[in-house]
């Protein structure tokens, strides 16, 4: 693969230095060392001899089992990946004149994005004659924002964008109690 072989450090007779610092299997400095010799030791062993600093005066090289040492590494770029947390920029979408049952399935499915760490977009659509009821789409966006504020925030008013009015939310940074707890505590408090 092109572009690969600046990566990847030089193994046996790629390396170009006529000395380097050896390093055996189990971590130990051997000392400078000639690179044929170095190579011919690894060789000995049935192992590979690895440029591990090729920018060191003399470069170091170490012993190791090269094949052995790509598949960890491909190991731990695939776990790294695995653990990365990717957001998504989630889109719901309602009406000035949302029934309530509509409203709530929409916001329990608003408030599981948030719960799993994603943004999400909320955007009221107004058609024809429903443009001149501005403020019924903005009701419905406070709404929304009242129902999530325990797990996720408002970054900005809601915006007008053509016939769309939108709302980005952003989930809460940090463990989010359940509205269970959360009112087990407000209740505990009043009463002392």
């Amino acid at each position: 693969m092109p572009g690969n072989d600046d990566v990847a450090p030089r193994v046996n007779q790629e390396i170009t230095s006529h000395q380097v610092l050896l390093v055996d299997e189990n971590g130990v400095k051997v000392g400078i060392t000639n690179t044929t010799d170095a190579i011919r030791l690894a060789k000995e062993q049935s192992l590979d001899l690895v440029e591990v600093a090729p920018l060191a005066s003399p470069p170091v090289c170490r012993i190791m089992d090269y094949g052995k040492y790509r598949y960890q590494l491909q190991k731990k770029e695939k776990d790294a990946r695995k653990k990365q947390k990717v957001q998504e920029l989630k889109e719901i979408k309602m009406r000035p004149k949302i029934d309530d049952h509509d409203f709530d399935f929409k916001t329990k499915a608003v408030r599981t994005f948030l719960e799993k760490g994603h943004r999400v977009k909320v955007s009221v659509f107004f058609r024809g004659r429903e443009m001149s009821f501005l403020d019924r789409g903005e009701e419905v966006l406070n709404r929304v924002i009242a129902e999530c504020e325990d797990v996720g925030r408002c970054e900005a008013k809601p915006v007008m964008e053509g016939r769309y009015m939108r709302l980005l939310l952003t989930p809460q940074s940090g463990p989010q109690p359940s509205k269970q707890s959360a009112a087990q505590s407000t209740s505990t408090t009043k009463g002392d």
